[in-house]
């Protein structure tokens, strides 16, 4: 009888364990453990296979600009507009994934390749460069913590008070968080200051200066580029071709960027003694985005990225399979799409309803909710989330 109390007991232990899962513990693996379970090609570069993107992201951004510019006639066919606009602007945002790649290292062992590549692809949808590459850098070295973390980390409830009701509903009200990127770009997150173009930002040290002023002027002859063109041309057809696709970019690297880091409610950040990479790492997310994973270069299977971002996109899926094992519940499995991932609105609307601010206090901390922002409905999300 003794024994099979005993036995009772263990197995309610195991499976309040299992029921109880708290993300927020520290894991019983080191990130040695999980380097170890993924395969050594993984981690290779091929310079040829990278460059093989490029150009058949490049070959389609030019064919879908020559099938706009030269057979849609911009006043009979306006049906046909969007459809170019949905597919051009997805296509910069694929070339911005491959421009991520080689601010990373990950798209070859040379940096002069890395650095051409990744200027003339960034430059191209006015990006500049070495400015984001730092400060995403940054993002990946203190990632999931409240204070050290770059993009879309939280801010704490100090904060939050002091914003105006118009800023907290342009905040988390569509589409407003999807245009975020240009002004993240110039002006940081609230709470930080500094800008990706300016050498003087606090961004960046002063070794790093002379980078931040190639990659401003690259995007300077990009703007002027696109100016001239329009004085040529008119503003109407830059507009049509460039303008509104690249609208479509910011709004994918927003949503996407966004969903890596919210849209559970089991996501901790961290600070003090409690933060360390790989616990920041963890709290990263993976998602399905359907026909668009191969499209966008697999940028959805986003946590060994961030723990091993030297691996190419090309071998992340592998990757990951290999490291699931050792990362058991700490990987949240992605919810499985359809051809195209419109689950995931769903996913970013019950995030911006109920994922607010932090508190001031605590080295371990969730996401709460400003419940008189928009009425009793996202009281009933964040209970459901």
């Amino acid at each position: 009888m003794a024994a099979s109390a005993t036995q009772e007991a263990d197995c309610k232990a195991s499976e309040d364990a299992r029921l109880f899962f708290d993300a927020a513990k520290p894991p019983p693996f080191r990130i040695g453990d999980v380097r170890a379970a993924i395969p050594a090609h993984c981690w290779r570069k091929t310079p040829l296979r990278s460059l093989s993107y490029v150009a058949r992201d490049l070959l389609i951004v030019a064919a879908l600009f020559a099938a706009a510019a030269t057979r849609i006639d911009v006043s009979v066919a306006w049906a046909a507009w969007p459809l170019y606009w949905a597919a051009q602007g997805t296509m910069f945002w694929a070339l911005f994934v491959l421009g991520h790649d080689c601010g990373h290292g990950s798209f070859s062992d040379s940096a002069m390749l890395n650095n051409v590549v990744g200027h003339l692809l960034h430059s191209f949808i006015l990006v500049p460069y070495h400015g984001w590459r730092i400060s995403h850098r940054t993002h990946h070295q203190n990632h999931g913590h409240i204070e050290k973390d770059e993009s879309w980390h939280p801010i704490t409830e100090k904060l939050y008070r002091k914003l105006e009701t118009r800023t907290k509903k342009l905040r988390f009200t569509l589409p407003f968080p999807l245009l975020a990127f240009p002004v993240y770009l110039w002006y940081r997150s609230p709470g930080k200051t500094g800008s990706h173009f300016l050498p003087s930002s606090d961004l960046f040290s002063p070794k790093e200066k002379s980078d931040v002023i190639v990659s401003t002027t690259c995007w300077c002859i990009m703007i002027s580029l696109l100016v001239a063109l329009a004085c040529v041309f008119g503003p109407v057809p830059v507009l049509m071709l460039y303008g509104v696709p690249y609208l479509v970019f910011v709004m994918w690297l927003d949503l996407v960027t966004y969903l890596h880091h919210h849209g559970h409610n089991d996501l901790p950040w961290y600070r003090g003694e409690e933060w360390s990479y790989l616990r920041g790492g963890l709290t990263t997310v993976d998602r399905d985005y359907g026909w668009i994973n191969n499209i966008h270069h697999d940028i959805g299977t986003h946590v060994i990225h961030h723990l091993f971002p030297q691996i190419p996109h090309y071998h992340l899926v592998e990757a990951t399979k290999a490291a699931r094992p050792v990362l058991g519940r700490y990987y949240r499995e992605p919810e499985k799409s359809g051809p195209l991932p419109l689950h995931l609105f769903g996913v970013l609307l019950r995030s911006l309803r109920v994922d607010h601010f932090v508190s001031d206090v605590g080295d371990v901390v969730y996401y709460q909710t400003d419940h008189s922002l928009n009425g009793t409905d996202w009281a009933e999300d964040a209970k459901h989330k």
